[in-house]
């Protein structure tokens, strides 16, 4: 009889440990291929998308630029270029302490910062570190890690470097907010919600556990991007007042200065320069804050004598005086307990208006002021736009005329030679305007055109602010400036075959105690020309000269050279012989 073998357990035991371990190994197989194909695919698709969405929720900064008079090259002022981060795909990180570690030795950073981050599997992009260095970025690629990779961000650049720097700001961190860039100083603070743009806004359909569901429903409201402002700034011209600023601090052994140019018809500003100014892409390197300040807008300071035509052109206007009026000079005026005299303590005798603005006489522009009284004196003043802002788009003070609202005869005696009142060098140019636009004063203004995003341009309309005097008045005025160049103090800011009107100004400067210093002193020029059709109206200012004392020595001979440079630049043809003048 022949036995029927049986199956051996070993054997169909065996068969099925080697089909679960084949099933197992198929299945870690397909896992394998889930993880690093599909959904590592998936991923990546993912934080990209978030990213670029990202990027969309983020509103370019709008640009500040000019246009070139001569070629119309538009001149990017402040712009924005790409800078590297750094970022990551968590789930696509095969070991995060050790590419911890690698970021932060190569990107300076603190290695448990960085494994928090990279250890979040739940995010889909994790920025690492912000505009990387060129050096950074390569020594991270050459690292070669599994889900680190590279995107490009904005960064704000000030391709000019210095030239106009005070009058653009910068961008940073302020003090209230350390975690988002805004405009600091300048236009950059002006403008900062327009210049800034609006942030998009996304919602995205959330799963029973709040997490996000990849392609689930979206709500998408792309980001709006930054007004761009184009500047009525001349280039040429703005690098020439600042060249010559420059060489006429450092000459005078000067603390400081500035130079303002305006067309007088319009109250376009053609230059604001500042010296010492600085590198806005490097503004972290200054120590001293004062260089960020604008001093055209925002530098009270007693104007001194500049102020006497404006003195005169209020009792010229008043009919109570011409430019032939005479007075005799004494040399001095008493008034209350004080007595004031003339800056050299000179009698000169009879002698006329004109002579007055020639010889920059304080007894004479007290007498010009006691034709009309103080009262109208004072409503004069206002009129010419001081105690208040000009409006001009950069943030500016206003000055003070508190000793004239006090009502102290004495100070309206020094206020008409500018002294005892606070004023600013844009409130000065505006004030001329009215004197160099037969009457008519003007708005300054910066910026010539808004751009908006969807392509819509907003041009700025020049803007009169008041008929402050007649043009006969103002006629008469810029007249007897002229004298001051031809025969007075301002010969050094004539320019040979023109006209130009100007006044001198050497003011006295108060210390803390509210004395004035000794041997401190503001030179400031202001003019126009040719006088027939002005094409630019300026204010330059020195302050604190060490080497001589008189403007008609420090911002004089500034102010010629600059004038001489614009008549040359707008190709203006002489009016008269060109040995006159000299």
């Amino acid at each position: 009889m022949v036995r029927k073998s049986r199956p051996s357990p070993f054997g169909s035991r065996s068969s099925l440990v080697t089909a679960f371990l084949l099933l197992l190994f198929l299945i870690i197989l397909a896992r394998l291929f889930y993880l690093q194909v599909v959904v590592g695919s998936q991923i990546r698709v993912l934080a990209q998308a978030q990213h670029s969405i990202y990027k969309k929720l983020l509103p370019s900064r709008g640009e500040i630029k000019l246009v070139d008079q001569v070629s119309q090259e538009t001149v990017p002022l402040a712009t924005n270029i790409e800078k590297y981060l750094a970022y990551a795909v968590p789930q696509e990180i095969q070991n995060p302490k050790s590419t911890a570690a690698s970021l932060a030795e190569v990107l300076g950073l603190a290695p448990e910062d960085v494994l928090a981050k990279i250890s979040d599997t739940s995010r889909k992009y994790v920025p690492i570190k912000k505009q990387l260095t060129e050096d950074e970025q390569r020594k991270v690629e050459d690292l070669k890690l599994p889900g680190i990779y590279f995107d490009a961000e904005e960064t704000r650049s000030y391709p000019q470097n210095e030239l106009l720097s005070q009058v653009l700001g910068f961008v940073g961190y302020n003090q209230d907010n350390q975690t988002q860039k805004v405009g600091l100083y300048g236009l950059e603070r002006s403008f900062q919600n327009e210049l800034a743009g609006k942030s998009g806004e996304l919602k995205q359909e959330r799963g029973l556990g709040g997490e996000w569901i990849f392609g689930g429903e979206r709500d998408f409201q792309p980001a709006e991007d930054g007004v761009n402002l184009v500047l009525t700034i001349d280039r040429t011209i703005q690098f020439k007042a600042e060249s010559v600023l420059k060489d006429a601090v450092e000459k005078n052994s000067a603390d400081s200065g500035s130079v303002l140019v305006v067309n007088p018809s319009t109250g376009a500003i053609l230059a604001m320069a500042g010296y010492p100014n600085f590198n806005p892409n490097e503004f972290n390197k200054q120590t001293d804050p004062k260089v960020f300040m604008n001093e055209n807008v925002t530098g009270n300071y007693e104007p001194g004598s500049v102020f006497k035509p404006l003195t005169m052109a209020a009792a010229i206007n008043e009919g109570k005086i011409t430019p032939d009026t005479t007075y005799i000079d004494t040399g001095e005026v008493k008034v209350d307990n004080f007595t004031i005299k003339n800056f050299d303590k000179k009698a000169r005798g009879l002698q006329t208006m004109t002579q007055v603005l020639e010889q920059s006489l304080n007894t004479g522009v007290i007498f010009a002021k006691e034709q009309i009284g103080n009262k109208t004196f004072f409503d004069y003043i206002k009129k010419f736009g001081f105690g208040k802002l000009t409006g001009v788009e950069l943030p500016e003070t206003k000055g003070n005329l508190d000793n004239l609202k006090a009502n102290i005869a004495a100070s309206f005696d020094t206020a008409t030679f500018g002294q005892g009142i606070t004023i600013t060098p844009i409130q000065l140019i505006q004030a001329f305007t009215a004197i160099a636009n037969q009457g008519k004063m003007m708005k300054p203004y910066l910026v010539q055109s808004k751009i908006y995003s969807d392509g819509r341009v907003e041009n700025t309309k020049p803007q009169e602010v008041a008929q402050v005097i007649s043009e006969k008045t103002a006629n008469t005025v810029a007249a007897m400036m002229v004298s001051v160049i031809e025969s007075g103090h301002g010969k050094k800011a004539g320019v040979p075959g023109y006209y130009i009107a100007g006044k001198t100004g050497t003011a006295q400067v108060a210390g803390k105690d509210g004395k004035y210093e000794d041997n401190n002193n503001i030179g400031s020029f202001i003019g126009f020309g040719p006088v027939e059709n002005p094409k630019f109206l300026m204010l330059i200012r020195v302050d604190h000269p060490r080497s001589v004392n008189w403007a008609e020595t420090t911002a004089a001979p500034a102010f010629g050279e600059i004038a001489q440079f614009i008549l040359n630049y707008y190709q203006v043809p002489p009016t008269r012989n060109l040995d006159a003048g000299k």
